[in-house]
């Protein structure tokens, strides 16, 4: 089967799709319960706290189960409690049999859930065809992962964890513990240098973009997840491509930003997460940096 795979390319991404729609389940439940159970964690710290410095105040409860893990209880309806069998979780194919509606009551079941699915299974077919059947190819689909899951978590809730983008950076800065150099593609940092350098960059750049801006203004204009979001990116691009990876996502975050504050008839102090911005811009840069940088530099060549 290795074998098959490691030499038949089409396969590959095929393999790599299905198991992208099942991992893409899995991040629906990631991306719904991690914030909770952080949240959980955030106001036991709290009480412990406020305890300790004998001030009587009592942290609000959330309305999940009092043992809410990654795993445990099993799905369910939030409306009727209907708990969700394997037939009703296969991915995409549930949705569209039950015309995104629950079984048990006909609550209508958000589109966002297949999405998440097609998404995870389209990115990581395409890692698959560029990478083909390598380590880089598993560092890759990691990084796609993480992605996923901490734009969704943005989007939702203005928060990107420690928990995802701490592991993150030292992910990109442990490839070269497993690859050699020599095997490093296009679009990864060349070298630990390289990806050393991309990670303090990363970091620094919106670290005093954030400041000058609230010098400026008073205001904060990002939160601080994401200067170590692109400190990952850097990780894994190298320093060289963050100029890319900051044009693009400075440049889909004010089009969709003008966009969505259109659609939602909001004003200036609309505030979007820039986030999922980032994360699309550094997985663009990862898969076709050095295209793009290549057909950037032949437009400008006299």
């Amino acid at each position: 089967m290795i074998e098959l795979l490691s030499s038949n390319l089409p396969l590959l991404a095929g393999f790599v799709f299905v198991l992208g729609l099942l991992f893409g389940s899995f991040f629906n439940v990631v991306i719904h319960r991690l914030p909770v159970i952080l949240n959980r964690e955030w106001r036991a710290t709290a009480s412990e706290i406020l305890k300790e410095a004998h001030c009587e105040v009592s942290c609000p409860k959330d309305e999940m189960p009092e043992k809410y893990t990654l795993v445990t209880p099993r799905s369910a309806c939030p409306k009727c409690g209907h708990k969700i069998s394997a037939f009703e979780n296969v991915p995409v194919l549930s949705w569209l049999v039950l015309r995104g509606k629950c079984r048990s009551c006909k609550t209508g079941i958000s589109i966002r859930y297949p999405f998440v699915e097609l998404l995870t299974a389209v990115t990581f077919a395409i890692c698959a065809w560029v990478f083909g059947f390598s380590w880089l190819l598993l560092f890759a689909l990691l990084f796609t992962s993480y992605l996923i899951i901490g734009s969704f978590i943005d989007y939702d809730h203005k928060i990107l964890p420690d928990q995802l983008t701490l592991p993150l950076i030292w992910l990109g800065l442990s490839v070269f513990l497993f690859i050699e150099p020599l095997a490093i593609q296009a679009s990864f940092a060349p070298d630990l240098e390289s990806s050393v350098i991309g990670a303090l960059c990363g970091y620094l750049v919106l670290w005093s973009i954030y400041w000058l801006f609230k010098i400026a203004t008073g205001k904060e204009g990002m939160g601080h997840g994401d200067f170590k979001l692109l400190a990952a990116i850097g990780a894994f691009v190298g320093f060289k491509m963050l100029p890319l990876v900051i044009i693009l996502s400075t440049v889909t975050g004010a089009v969709l930003g003008i966009l969505a504050m259109v659609i939602n008839k909001k004003g200036r102090d609309y505030t979007i997460p820039f986030g999922p911005f980032l994360a699309i811009a550094g997985w663009i840069t990862l898969i076709w940096g050095q295209s793009l940088t290549e057909y950037y530099l032949n437009l400008l060549a006299p």
